[in-house]
């Protein structure tokens, strides 16, 4: 029998990922303007920041493997990486909490999600993660940072206390300079265990000194 979710999941992610591909352009516009001023994250809000598939399908793969099943997302984009946790998370029977500043980016997330037919399994909350994340209180087995470097450190923070000592930190982007800041904030406590992954370009963080689930 068809998988028919994974299949609606599959056709929009073909779609977005090339739409994702011809997009250079506009990123590197904003780039551009990172001589005169410090790049903003209205600055992205027309371009894809996007995950590769091969990332994509290495994180279904963990949720699968791990059944992770209640994840966090920050930075939500146009849905790209959400999409690639809802198809690990239908198999896990889990459920996503995704945070996007841009509104008009969460609307055209939103409307990716509903095409793929996982609307119901996913939580988009607009506006700034720090203040959206406020308050959140369940178990967290999965949280994917990949939004604005410079708040890494102030989403993980805020989260940690929803850790158990199953949970996967995944960090996007690692090897970027403002992402270095946060991981070396962390390698001085030993409690923090780091897996790379992809070259380097990802980072898991796990502990053992977070709570049994």
């Amino acid at each position: 029998m068809t998988n028919l979710p994974q299949v609606q999941i599959a056709s929009t992610l073909e779609q977005l990922l090339k739409d994702a591909k011809y997009d250079l352009l506009k990123i590197m516009k904003v780039a551009a303007k990172s001589i005169v001023r410090p790049m903003q994250p209205s600055d992205f809000k027309e371009a894809y920041l996007s995950i590769s598939s091969k990332q994509g399908e290495d994180l279904k793969q963990l949720i699968q493997e791990k059944n992770l099943k209640n994840i966090v997302e920050f930075g939500t984009s146009f849905g790209i990486s959400t999409l690639y946790l809802a198809s690990g998370a239908i198999e896990t029977g889990g459920h996503i909490i995704t945070t996007e500043l841009i509104e008009s980016k969460a609307r055209k997330a939103i409307e990716n999600f509903e095409k793929a037919g996982v609307a119901d399994r996913i939580e988009v909350r607009v506006g700034d993660a720090v203040e959206t994340l406020q308050g959140y209180s369940d178990p967290i087995d999965l949280l994917l940072l990949d939004g604005w470097k410079d708040l890494y450190l102030a989403v993980f923070q805020l989260l940690e206390p929803n850790f158990h000592s199953n949970t996967i930190v995944y960090v996007d982007n690692a090897d970027m300079k403002e992402s270095e800041v946060f991981l070396n904030t962390l390698a001085n406590d030993p409690q923090y265990q780091f897996q790379p992954r992809h070259h380097g370009k990802v980072i898991l963080i796990t502990s053992q000194d977070w709570p049994q689930p």
